[in-house]
């Protein structure tokens, strides 16, 4: 290995992941630096993170996509390796990428890698949960974070390279806190679709949520997977559903405001 070789900064950001983040940061011990920028965590995440030996940054939440934008920019190295404080590098992965660094990340400006999932006390290989490829290790330079909040997404100049170890997925520590996020994320959604003028239907409530059960319960043979798999799949279904159903309500509302009042009797 020559001293010359790219340096990693490992990224996160964080809000209340004391119990989960010293895990996500032991596995990336072999990055140059691991930066965690947290948005006023009321436990002790940045203390955690400090021991860890992380750059700890307290910022405002200003969306995912900001946020893991801002990290990337605020890191000390170009190649860049971002996770959530859910997620773990696997000891395979970590030597795929210790061996394109020592080779210098030749012919691609970023990789992606399956992310594999546990829920429940499962890990879910069928159902339509893996292999959810991420593109996670770019060179910032020519790569960016885009996409809609809550689903974030790295965009890349040029084809990224493809590597076979997994990121470990941690996403729920609990049935109720899954429940949670299915609320909190259908309203973020609804409200971006509202802004940028879409519109729901019936036909979004009734036959969307149908077809995504039967893509994740049938088609990605998440039968297999037993009685979390149907729960998956349902989930699935109840997540199109409450999405456009806030999005009805949101066009509803705004109709009802625009709304001339009635005249004084």
């Amino acid at each position: 290995m020559t001293m010359d070789r790219p340096r990693i900064s490992a990224c996160i950001i964080a809000m209340n992941e004391e119990d989960r983040l010293s895990d996500c940061l032991a596995s990336l011990d072999f990055c140059d630096e691991a930066l965690v920028v947290d948005s006023h965590s009321r436990d002790r995440t940045r203390e955690v993170a400090a021991a860890a030996g992380a750059r700890v940054i307290e910022r405002d939440w200003p969306g995912h996509v900001a946020q893991k934008e801002f990290a990337i920019r605020a890191a000390a190295h170009d190649w860049v390796l971002c996770v959530d404080a859910d997620e773990r590098i696997s000891a395979r992965l970590r030597a795929e990428i210790l061996a394109l660094r020592d080779a210098g990340f030749p012919r691609h400006a970023g990789w992606r890698f399956p992310r594999l999932s546990s829920y429940l006390g499962r890990w879910m290989r069928r159902g339509g949960w893996y292999p959810d490829h991420q593109l996670r290790l770019f060179d910032r330079r020519r790569g960016r974070w885009g996409g809609d909040n809550p689903h974030d997404r790295v965009i890349l100049e040029g084809p990224a390279g493809m590597l076979s170890g997994d990121l470990l997925h941690h996403p729920y520590r609990s049935f109720a806190e899954h429940l949670a996020t299915i609320d909190k994320y259908t309203t973020i959604m609804a409200e971006g679709l509202h802004a940028r003028g879409k519109r729901a239907h019936a036909l979004h409530l009734v036959l969307g949520p149908a077809a995504r059960f039967v893509r994740f319960y049938f088609l990605r043979l998440g039968f297999l997977e037993g009685w979390r798999g149907l729960l998956q799949a349902c989930l699935a279904a109840h997540y199109g559903r409450l999405k456009y159903a806030k999005l009805l309500v949101l066009q509803h509302a705004a109709e009802c405001a625009r709304r001339p009042e009635p005249p004084e009797t």
